[in-house]
């Protein structure tokens, strides 16, 4: 049986990681305070003001805590079986139809202002899809793209796009040269792999949707749009089918981004004229609040781990590198290693820096025995591990990401050249590393007297509340429970 959202709820809920909320909810005035607060849980609403037998669902997962449930792991071992399942692309497979092909709306029917499309900050330019994964083609290869795109509603058949300087974008770039709309399938709601797929960096050509059979571990089944020459998932809840036409731009934004600020990205950007809606019979809406800590970052931290970590194993012929995790923001990075020599940690984190991701401008390397789930451990790391004279090195002049607020920019949102220019820093937090073990001894980390067998569960009174936080090792790593 297919995986798709309808399985996640099912599977959240029987880990008891999701809410129902019954109270009626206006999407456009109160939805994006709930989910802002609902870091630990994913939210159901069954109940939208103004949006008859609609339902939604937000904040699945909201954190970072909550994603290791789609692949069955531990949270350490998360990123690390995201690689292991992607060694290998999956397979797609067109069919002739699938629950998304249950409705079929075109022509002057098409209305998406009637959709539970909700509001995410107080200073956005109105509602916006924020769960959009956009399936473009390279009009000469073929290849598919899968990403995600901000989407502003305009209108009853309008959006306005970012479209970030990447795949997407080269393959508009290809259209708009030949004076062309580029066709577009916009899906809304489905499984967290296929979200997960969606923001996964890698070479351009690949196939996202053969990633995201790659994280299901199954075929992929695919169906052919009403109006585009276009493929998508037949599982999804919702497609809007469209076009970007050419050399036409309007104001777009601001929008509550990743960063945690509005005006990244904001300008004279594209627009996507729709052309069909096809959806379930009653398909549930997919919400995604964005800016950092919440579901918009996790679908991008976990990706973008993993990819990280599968090339930083290579530096030097081979690095003993445990873990990696983006950090709040996006925008810094920290690698978990066991340090061989000197002058390892280094090279490291220079290979972060220059990524096949354009985020990361702060790259932190720590030993084993820190918890970078833990951010107060990642600064305790810095604090007592750091000499700064020695262990931090400032790289001026690099290519910082386009919508990193804190960097000069240069040229403009929807338009060729746009970039920004910044430094890059990293950080080696390590212990000194294993070839000179003596010194390596005199940072080992306490550990209390019968830390081994004596638990506090064990000596509190009958009734007490859990603990909210407990070491796993003392003075090393600890878990949320």
């Amino acid at each position: 049986m297919a995986q798709d959202m309808r399985s996640w709820i099912n599977q959240l809920e029987e880990a008891g990681l999701l809410a129902r909320i019954k109270k009626p909810v206006d999407p456009r005035t109160q939805m994006g305070a709930l989910l802002w607060q609902a870091r630990d849980r994913a939210l159901l609403f069954e109940n939208l003001s103004g949006f008859p037998n609609w339902r939604c669902l937000g904040q699945a997962p909201g954190d970072v805590s909550l994603a290791p449930v789609a692949f069955g792991t531990h949270r350490d071992e998360m990123v690390p079986e995201f690689v292991r399942r992607t060694e290998r692309l999956g397979t797609t497979r067109l069919t002739n139809s699938g629950p998304v092909k249950e409705r079929i709306i075109t022509g002057d029917k098409v209305d998406v202002t009637k959709m539970p499309i909700h509001q995410a900050g107080i200073r956005d330019g109105g509602p916006y899809i924020g769960s959009g994964l956009m399936i473009t083609k390279n009009p000469e290869t073929g290849r598919r793209n899968l990403s995600f795109h901000r989407l502003q509603m305009k209108d009853s058949k309008k959006f306005g796009i970012l479209l970030y300087p990447r795949h997407a974008w080269a393959n508009y770039q290809m259209y708009e040269a030949q004076d062309k709309p580029m066709p577009v399938a916009i899906m809304i709601g489905h499984h967290p792999m296929y979200y997960f797929a969606a923001a996964t960096t890698t070479q351009y050509g690949v196939d996202e949707l053969e990633i995201a059979s790659a994280l299901l571990k199954e075929e992929v089944e695919l169906v052919k749009c009403e109006t585009v020459d276009l493929e998508v998932p037949a599982h999804a809840e919702i497609i809007l089918e469209g076009e970007i036409p050419p050399k036409t731009r309007e104001q777009e934004g601001p929008f509550s981004e990743f960063q945690d600020y509005y005006l990244t990205g904001a300008g004279m950007n594209p627009i996507v004229n729709i052309k069909a809606v096809t959806m379930r019979g009653d398909a549930i809406f997919k919400n995604v609040q964005n800016g950092t800590e919440v579901e918009g970052c996790v679908y991008h931290k976990v990706p973008m781990s993993a990819q990280i970590l599968r090339r930083i194993r290579t530096v030097g012929g081979f690095a003993d590198v445990k873990n990696v995790l983006v950090l709040p923001g996006i925008f810094g990075v920290v690698v978990q290693m066991t340090p061989r020599y000197y002058g390892e940690a280094r090279n490291v984190l220079l290979s972060v820096l220059s990524s096949e991701y354009q985020h990361p401008k702060v790259a932190i390397a720590v030993d084993e025995d820190v918890d970078i789930f833990n951010y107060a451990e990642v600064l305790w790391a810095i604090s007592t591990r750091v000499n700064p004279e020695q262990d931090i090195i400032v790289i001026p002049g690099a290519k910082i990401h386009a919508m990193d607020p804190s960097c000069p920019e240069f040229g403009a949102p929807g338009a060729p050249g746009w970039h920004r220019i910044g430094g890059k820093v990293i950080i080696d937090a390590t212990k000194p590393p294993e070839c000179d073990p003596k010194r390596r001894f005199e940072f080992e980390r306490l550990r209390p007297v019968g830390w081994e067998t004596i638990q506090l569960e064990d000596f509190l009174p009958e009734g007490s509340p859990p603990l909210r936080y407990k070491p796993k090792i003392p003075g090393g790593k600890s878990e949320k429970v």
